[in-house]
């Protein structure tokens, strides 16, 4: 079964299925392993070990744990890759920007952002 549509959110949501649309927040995406996401993502953060294929922008931080498989282009102004992440694409590497309203201390790890206020999908 695949999602298809926008999601827009506040806080952190996380997706374990098939996506296909648009994603618009301020807040934290973790995208888990078994999920593939198609479509633009615009987020404050995002925490990738599924499959995603098209646009990633987010404003703090994108970060690609194993085994993260990337097609399409990144726009952050910091990237994180672990070993085994795979990334196909174009990455641009935007200034940070300090007046961002999104709380990402303390998001080391996918496991991490588990025990927040969270949407499974």
């Amino acid at each position: 079964m695949t999602v298809q549509g926008k999601l827009s959110f506040e806080d952190t949501v996380r997706i374990d299925g098939n996506f296909n649309g648009e994603i618009n927040s301020g807040g934290t995406l973790v995208i888990g392993e078994s999920a593939h996401v198609e479509g633009e993502i615009k987020v404050g953060s995002v925490i990738i070990t599924g499959e995603v294929c098209g646009i990633i922008e987010a404003k703090t931080r994108v970060e690609l744990q194993s085994p993260a498989k990337i097609t399409g282009e990144i726009r952050t102004p910091n990237l994180i890759m672990g070993d085994g992440a795979v990334f196909d694409g174009k990455c641009v590497m935007l200034k940070n920007d300090p007046s961002a309203n999104v709380e990402t201390a303390g998001f080391g790890s996918a496991a991490d952002v588990n025990y927040k206020q969270s949407a499974n999908f």
